[in-house]
């Protein structure tokens, strides 16, 4: 079988489940809080505080950005899909692999860094606040924050799966300028 015959290593069945489960999880945590930024209140005060708050407020400002990370949770949704299936040979190489490693950047370092942080708080090695919310802490301790985690992971394996790839022809070779 010649080459151009056979299956793309970026479609195959193999590593396409890893680019589905980060659009999964990015996509799970957009739609969250899509309904957060349409005026849904369930889960609210898993979010602490004054975030809270002014949820339930409407603030304007938060709304917008709220909104601007329901977009910015899709883009990091489609960043997997875009490292497996063949449309995203369209986008240059060192293009996509900039955005998939700065995306793991920011998602392991900000669910990273709480997920210690707040796991020293519960063990009692860091001091609780006077304004300690049980409900909102456990709620980032236990999921959203090592959901970010868990994101970025994916991502990260997904990328370095992609970066270590070797091109085939028509791939992201043509566009790598």
């Amino acid at each position: 079988m010649t080459r151009s015959a056979q299956a793309s290593p970026r479609t195959t069945k193999g590593g396409r489940w890893l680019g589905w489960a980060v659009f999964v999880v990015g996509a799970l945590y957009a739609v969250v809080s899509a309904y957060w930024a349409v005026g849904g209140t369930a889960g609210l005060d898993t979010l602490g505080g004054a975030l809270a708050e002014m949820a339930r407020a409407r603030d304007p400002q938060l709304i917008v950005i709220v909104w601007s990370t329901v977009v910015l949770k899709l883009v990091g949704a489609v960043l997997g899909l875009a490292l497996v299936q063949p449309w995203g040979r369209r986008v240059p190489r060192w293009l996509l692999l900039t955005a998939s490693w700065g995306a793991t950047v920011v998602l392991v370092l900000y669910g990273g860094v709480l997920v210690v942080a707040q796991s020293l708080i519960a063990v009692g090695v860091v001091p609780r606040a006077s304004s300690f919310d049980p409900v909102a802490f456990y709620w980032h301790l236990f999921v959203w924050d090592p959901w970010f985690l868990l994101w970025g992971v994916l991502l990260g394996v997904a990328t370095l799966r992609f970066a270590r790839r070797r091109q085939d022809p028509g791939s992201h070779s043509a566009n790598q300028g």
